[in-house]
């Protein structure tokens, strides 16, 4: 049987409310008396319930985790730190899973059934209007990896991916690529609109280079190893930017199937450094997402929020970085 704040009362010799306020963050309550409390359930191994402090305080702790990227490996390192990082600082994750959804009435109806303290919408790829729609239903939120805005309407922590599209191009053509491609995911996508605009706009720098762009229907590994088997069926470029480390390694699935060498044939650069791109047979030359610093951001905004739900929005952007592996002739062998 459960031992119950009844037993612990009686054990400690106080009054059951004094025991409630002893497991009440804020609550007044003497040291002394406290201290009784916590000894009576050591004693009888007595935990507080959860659910029913929530009650008591108006708080439930949850804050809802939202995201429709399950199928992307970069996100169990996403969910490990989110939620460890919740949980560490004393607050419960409520994992929601958006993949089918394009609207966010649902979304809020279902936060709000479980009484969420707050949320992070953790895509890249959800519509624009998702993390709004929590603010507007008074639920604060903070849009993990969302699309950066010098005005924010609510806190967002990411990278400028339009950045992350001109250093691409800056990265090809310090190695000499002439004929360069980039195979974005999803095209109704956020990150995906930046990092092309990005790179075609630090293409007017490099009139010596051409592009072609093209888009594969996931960030996916059969999403990115299907794109590039259908852009295989004409001459291939030199180097390809992929908007994401799992689209980069469906495409060199494809490309070694297809008998072409990596980097000697055809170069390959993700984005995001996830820990797969290292592995022995990918070694993916990448560009590096922050993402345990994002989502620590992430998580210190949501805190904060908790404490100021008045707070301004603000927009936390990271800078990213090329990470050198194998993929990518090197910068001593450009011709």
């Amino acid at each position: 049987m459960a031992v119950t704040l009844k037993e612990v009362a009686e054990l400690a010799g106080v009054s059951r409310s004094a025991v409630s306020r002893s497991f009440t963050e804020g609550a007044s309550v003497s040291a002394r008396t406290r201290a009784k409390v916590e000894k009576a359930a050591r004693d009888l191994g007595y935990s507080p319930n959860a659910l029913a402090s929530s009650l008591t305080t108006g708080r439930t702790k949850l804050i809802g985790l939202v995201s429709n990227n399950f199928h992307n490996p970069v996100f169990l390192e996403v969910f490990d730190l989110f939620t460890r990082g919740l949980q560490e600082r004393g607050l419960r994750p409520l994992l929601v899973n958006l993949s089918d959804e394009t609207a966010p009435e649902h979304s809020v109806r279902m936060l709000r059934q479980y009484s969420v303290d707050g949320a992070v919408v953790a895509s890249s790829t959800l519509p624009p209007g998702f993390a709004p729609a929590f603010h507007e239903a008074g639920i604060p939120v903070v849009n993990a990896f969302g699309r950066y805005a010098s005005d924010p309407r609510v806190h967002t922590v990411g990278i400028d991916n339009g950045a992350c599209g001109r250093l691409a191009v800056q990265t090809f053509a310090a190695r000499g690529y002439k004929r360069i491609a980039f195979m974005g995911g999803p095209q109704g996508a956020t990150s995906t609109q930046d990092r092309q605009a990005g790179f075609m706009a630090e293409l007017e720098a490099h009139p010596d280079i051409e592009a072609s762009v093209s888009f594969a229907g996931a960030y996916s590994f059969e999403a990115g190893r299907r794109e590039m088997q259908r852009l295989l069926q004409a001459a291939p470029a030199e180097a390809y930017f992929c908007g994401d480390d799992v689209l980069s390694i469906g495409a060199l699935s494809a490309l070694r199937d297809h008998g072409l060498s990596v980097p000697e044939k055809v170069g390959v650069l993700g984005l995001n450094d996830m820990e797969m791109a290292g592995w022995a047979g990918i070694d993916l030359t990448t560009i590096h997402q922050p993402i345990r610093q994002i989502v620590t951001s992430s998580i210190e905004l949501i805190m904060a929020m908790l404490a100021e739900p008045d707070r301004y929005p603000e927009a936390r952007v990271f800078p990213c970085r090329i990470v050198e592996r194998s993929t990518l002739r090197p910068l001593s062998k450009a011709n």
